[in-house]
């Protein structure tokens, strides 16, 4: 025994979710390097040492400040050698101790600790207290179905500590309790806090009992339904009378070998229907089973559709239902008649990749009523789950099959026209990569024995005509882009906005509006005005948008006239000020007078082309550049190589060589909120820079787009096409190209081509020349419309 309130330096074994308490017999396995060291030590001394739980149990090599404060002196009765090293240690808890400080970390722990010595308890209702321990023992004993005599009660007059030590020994206390109990050295305040934990205990068994008890009687009452339920069918038999449960069976049997499966499927859904048929129809499983079998049956196993390969029909289904887009309805006709002349042939997946509103979707539509075939959209815009496309497993409540089998079930046959839209909006989180999943979907190699996680079986997506859209492909995964055909699809000019709106979109928005082209005329002259003060896009949305309000205002003016029958109604361009407020646009920026340190430069985005006007300020300070407008990387970078392009032609450009010193410069691009990335304006910021050094004012009927080097040699860039037609739709009137960009210009429509006049360059001295009128170099190259 160790002497009450005696200093020791004692081996300390740390324990992982264990407090002992003293007077209790613990069994404790070792294995750690430093426990080891620290029972070998205890061995060769006295057999004394300190044991401590750990605050965390999870720290493998634990410190001095991953230790509680307070633990206890045990004595080593007997030990045994485990497999792998491990002891086996059978330690009596003799008496508390606080860790005074740590003598060694190293080989292990090795401590000085305090006996502490227990405050006695005192006062009447000490007693009162020790009766209540016994008694809340003896109800928790009896609700764990404890012997009563397992852990023995003290007689009467015995240590009121020990007894409280001992009761606590046994009972399941979680680490933080066990320890407070230990740390508590006052008697009294160690019997309140024991009693309040067995009072916390006995409600927990008693609820555990309840518990307990309730689904006994539950079970007691399902067997006693099964049994019943069996003397029913016995009764129902012997009677001749149909068992509705096995009628249903057999109907579910017929459907399954009537659905032309797949060998494999059909012997799956047969095992499910026996397995259905030995559960009782309340069971929750048989729900379950049931929900997969009518999943199965609904499926399009064997049902096809027989395709329309006429060409010539399908050229007129294309040309009626959209306008332009010539070359994107020559491949769609290429692609149709390869499958025309093989059949067999794995035709690569077409991706249609454009700005909104430009017809993607109708594309496909268009595509599908071509082929006679039935058309299934799934928008994979925000899928974040790869479950969305593979389906949960049904081992989760409420699972279902992914969007693709569920577009299967929902088209009917076997071979859809299957559009996934917007999947450059699919991205991946904890929950998988939904774009890694497209990769079986969209292969096809890989397509023909599709894996569902739901059904658990293959299903074969071979004769599916997958078409995907998208706005941009910067976001879609490599691997996947890799097994798509992009198809771009740039944009509408006005003249074609005009035609879209008179052929397409008027008629189908007066009928939605109770209106009638006989009663309600708009002229040319208001379409062109729409599109060119009320819209600035690539697609034709905002057009449909600004027509549609047009028919609801004169929709009211027709209901509110006393003789509707007889109302006539004609939109003329200057009434659209009335119809639709005040046009948020301007037809043409040339019409600016032109100003220092401003040029326009051509922008792509996701949405098609756009004008952005490029600012640039100098000031008194001391060589400082400052970007804004929530500019990218590439696009700061561009601005570095154009301000050093400048200051290394500084004198030719007639700037004084010293403004780098003198001079700070803020280059801005206004709408600051949205973000600008790429190394398009690398010519339109140096153009704006060497005119706000100059005082040189810029031609505002010039816009431009290229990379600019550190030499000044401009580089091709992408997105010609929509470039050119927001400059366009802008009112431009020259428009600044690189020269490997010649070939691009082909792209564009001949009757915008013949609006603007394009100017080639290969350096930025030739860009210069065009915009500020002092060419250091030969004259750039030009081509008028």
């Amino acid at each position: 025994m160790t002497s009450v309130g005696a200093q020791l330096a004692l081996p300390l074994l740390a324990l992982r979710g264990l407090a002992v308490l003293p007077g209790s017999n613990v069994v404790i396995q070792v294995g750690r390097r430093r426990s080891l060291g620290a029972v070998q030590e205890a061995l060769a001394g006295d057999g004394l040492l300190v044991v401590a739980a750990q605050r965390d149990p999870a720290v493998e090599e634990p410190l001095p400040e991953d230790l509680y404060g307070t633990g206890t002196v045990v004595l080593v009765r007997q030990v045994s050698r485990e497999r792998g090293g491990v002891l086996t240690l059978s330690v009596e808890g003799q008496s508390r101790a606080r860790i005074l400080s740590y003598l060694a970390v190293e080989p292990h722990l090795r401590v000085l600790v305090e006996v502490l010595p227990e405050r006695p308890a005192e006062g009447e209702g000490v007693e009162a207290l020790l009766r209540t321990v016994v008694e809340r023992y003896e109800r928790v004993a009896k609700l764990s179905r404890r012997q009563e005599g397992e852990v023995p009660v003290p007689a009467e007059g015995r240590d009121p500590g020990r007894l409280a030590d001992l009761v606590a020994a046994s009972l399941p206390l979680r680490l933080e309790d066990r320890q407070a109990l230990l740390e508590a050295v006052d008697v009294r305040e160690r019997l309140e806090r024991l009693a309040r934990l067995l009072h916390r205990e006995a409600e927990l068994l008693e609820l555990e009992r309840k518990i307990q008890e309730r689904v006994r009687r539950q079970m007691e009452k399902m067997q006693r339904e099964y049994y019943l339920r069996e003397q029913l069918k016995a009764i129902q038999k012997e009677l001749g009378d149909a068992d509705e449960q096995a009628s249903e069976i057999e109907a579910l049997r017929a459907r399954v070998r009537e659905c032309r499966m797949p060998p494999e499927v059909e012997e799956r859904a047969l095992k499910e229907v026996d397995r259905l048929e030995r559960m009782p129809p309340q069971a929750a499983e048989a729900v379950v089973v049931r929900h997969y079998v009518d999943w199965l049956l609904a499926l399009p196993w064997s049902a096809t559709t027989e395709d329309r390969l006429d060409l010539p029909l399908a050229q007129r289904v294309l040309d009626e239902e959209h306008y332009g887009l010539e070359k994107v309805k020559e491949r769609i006709l290429e692609f149709l008649a390869v499958r025309k002349l093989a059949p067999a042939h794995k035709g690569p997946i077409l991706c249609l990749v454009g700005p909104p509103g430009v017809g993607k979707t109708s594309l496909a539509r268009s595509v599908a009523r071509a082929l006679g075939r039935r058309f299934v959209r799934v928008s994979l815009g925000g899928i974040r789950d790869e479950a969305e496309i593979r389906g949960h497993r049904r081992t989760y409540v409420g699972a279902l099959p992914g969007r693709i089998i569920q577009g299967m079930r929902q088209a009917g046959t076997r071979n859809p026209v299957f559009l996934l839209d917007e999947v450059d909006k699919v991205s991946a989180d904890f929950r998988g990569d939904p774009a890694a999943a497209l990769l079986e979907v969209l292969d096809p190699e890989q397509n023909c024995a599709f894996s569902d996680h739901y059904l658990e079986v293959p299903f074969d997506l071979s004769q599916v005509l997958f078409i995907t859209t998208a706005n941009t492909t910067y976001t879609i995964p490599r691997p996947l882009l890799d097994r798509m055909e992009l198809i771009f699809l740039g944009g509408y000019t006005e003249d074609e906005k005009v035609v879209i709106a008179r052929r397409h979109l008027l008629p189908r928005l007066l009928a939605a509006h109770g209106l009638s082209g006989e009663r309600l005329a708009i002229s040319d002259g208001a379409l062109r005005g729409i599109v060119r003060r009320y819209t600035r896009e690539a697609g034709v949305r905002q057009l449909e948008r600004s027509l549609a309000a047009i028919c609801r205002k004169l929709a009211r003016q027709v209901a509110a006239s006393p003789t509707p029958e007889a109302e006539r109604l004609r939109v003329s361009e200057s009434g659209l000020e009335r119809l639709l407020g005040p046009a948020p646009f301007r037809q043409a920026p040339a019409e600016r007078e032109p100003q220092v340190g401003v040029s326009t430069g051509l922008g792509w985005t996701e949405y098609g082309g756009d004008v952005m006007s490029i600012e640039v300020s100098v000031m008194r300070g001391k060589g400082s550049l400052y970007l804004t407008g929530k500019l990218g990387e590439v696009m700061r970078e561009s601005a570095q190589a154009g301000l050093s392009y400048v200051r290394s032609r500084a004198d030719s450009l007639g700037i004084d060589p010293a403004f780098s010193e003198e001079t700070d410069i803020h280059i801005h691009i206004p709408e600051g909120a949205v973000p600008k990335d790429g190394p398009s304006a690398g010519i339109a910021m140096v153009t704006a820079l060497v005119s706000a050094l100059t005082g040189k004012p810029v031609r505002p009927e010039v816009a431009m787009t290229g990379e600019v080097t550190l030499r000044g040699r401009v580089l091709p860039v992408g997105g010609v096409k929509e470039k050119v037609l927001a400059a366009h739709r802008a009112g431009i009137a020259v428009v600044v190209l690189p020269e490997d960009n010649r070939r691009d210009v082909e792209e564009v429509p001949a009757n915008v081509r013949r609006h603007l006049r394009f100017v080639f360059v290969r350096h930025m001295d030739e860009v210069l020349g065009v915009a500020l009128g002092h060419p250091a170099r030969p004259a750039p190259r030009e081509l008028a419309g």
